[in-house]
């Protein structure tokens, strides 16, 4: 028997690939601070809680394929606060921005078309891309620049007849880059120029730091054919688990093909769309405490690498994530170091490998991505272990 080539070239996931380790040196009595994976631990609102809490229908039954009509009509008022004018119609709810992500990359794309990312990227997008059998060309962005969007010349020589799209994660994950109105802009030029589709995944939406606006390419009418946006309420409502998201779109041949591809896979979540809803009443003030927390970890991250020699990182706008260039040959290799062979006061850390947020061979190999979900305390601790354990590392090298 032969499995077939998905199967065989699915990458594994740089951010969970390495659990084992860790699960190793806990069972080993050796605590491990997660900076690897983008799980906050930000509560999960009360409102949604509640839900789960007191749900009191007596089947749990399937919903419509398109979602719940009364949070698709809530979700129109919560895109409203951000410029974002759209109909229910124009709304499908999915299984997270994963399902998101996957859907759109299935409805733009033929087997061996190409879908053009600025990497770093985030890693999953290699399995979506593979699993519906479209190609990532990599679009190389820089640490030593913020990861700032190429110029249209380096965009435009990556586009041949097999592209279909441009597809962007703003704020970006792993790289917490923001891009510009100027910078969509650009990039609307580019795909009305070569007849393309503009996928942004804006995730991390409210997640901006250092008085920087977020712009959707929903607001750029001149696309208003192409653009389609995946969201995700995961990182939003820090509740990763309950697997909610959302595709939108203006176009609707587009809407109507993603609708039967929705209609295949039956329904998203029933009683988390239910939780989601409930957090849609909460406004701009439960956003801002939670903004000035994460500003603060970004802080104490950026700094602490800040002070480690050799290290290169520029302060990200966005996210909770951060790329940091270290001074070694393999990062990936420090990185099971760290939980493998070393400790301080019996603790360690794990971060991310982040040669697998990249499409292009070789590229990213001494680089780590660090989320900063942790709480100020615990990530201080963290960042000491971190920079301790790079400096042993390095001299036993």
């Amino acid at each position: 028997m032969q499995l077939s080539n998905r199967a065989l070239n699915i990458q594994a996931s740089p951010i969970r690939k390495l659990v084992p380790l860790a699960d190793s040196a806990k069972a080993a009595g050796i605590h491990v601070y997660h900076l690897n994976i983008g799980q906050p631990d930000i509560e999960t609102p009360p409102e949604m809680m509640k839900v789960y809490a007191q749900f009191d229908q007596k089947i749990l039954a399937y919903g419509p394929s398109q979602g719940l009509e009364f949070y698709r009509r809530n979700l129109v008022k919560y895109y409203s606060r951000y410029a974002i004018d759209i109909n229910e119609n124009e709304i499908i709810v999915t299984t997270a921005g994963s399902e998101a992500c996957f859907l759109a990359m299935l409805a733009v794309g033929n087997p061996d078309d190409e879908i053009i990312i600025p990497e770093p990227y985030y890693t999953n997008y290699n399995g979506f891309a593979t699993w519906v059998g479209v190609k990532i060309a990599p679009l190389t962005t820089k640490a030593e620049n913020g990861f700032a969007l190429p110029s249209n010349q380096e965009i435009e020589n990556i586009i041949n007849s097999r592209t279909r799209a441009i597809m962007i994660c703003n704020p970006g994950n792993p790289t917490g880059a923001v891009y510009s109105k100027a910078d969509l802009q650009r990039l609307a030029e580019l795909v009305i120029k070569h007849d393309l589709f503009l996928i942004s995944d804006e995730v991390y939406r409210e997640f901006i730091y250092d008085g920087e606006v977020h712009t959707s390419i929903m607001n750029l009418p001149e696309i208003s054919d192409r653009a389609i946006v995946v969201d995700s309420i995961s990182k939003r409502y820090s509740a990763c688990g309950a697997r909610i998201g959302s595709i939108i779109s203006h176009n609707t041949e587009l809407m109507a093909a993603l609708m039967k591809f929705a209609q295949a896979r039956l329904c998203p979540p029933t009683l988390e769309q239910y939780a989601a809803n409930a957090c849609l009443s909460l406004q701009k003030e439960y956003f801002d405490v939670i903004l000035t927390e994460y500003q603060a970890r970004r802080d104490l991250v950026y700094n602490a690498l800040q002070e480690i020699d050799d290290v290169i990182c520029v302060k990200p706008k966005g996210a909770f994530y951060i790329i940091a260039k270290l001074p070694v040959d393999d990062a990936e290799d420090f990185v099971k170091w760290l939980l493998t062979d070393y400790s301080l006061n019996n603790e360690t850390v794990m971060v991310s490998p982040a040669a697998g947020f990249y499409g292009t061979p070789g590229l990213g190999k001494d680089e780590v991505r660090i989320a900063y979900i942790l709480n100020s305390r615990d990530l201080q601790k963290a960042m000491q272990i971190f920079k301790s354990g790079l400096q042993e590392y390095i001299n036993k090298k």
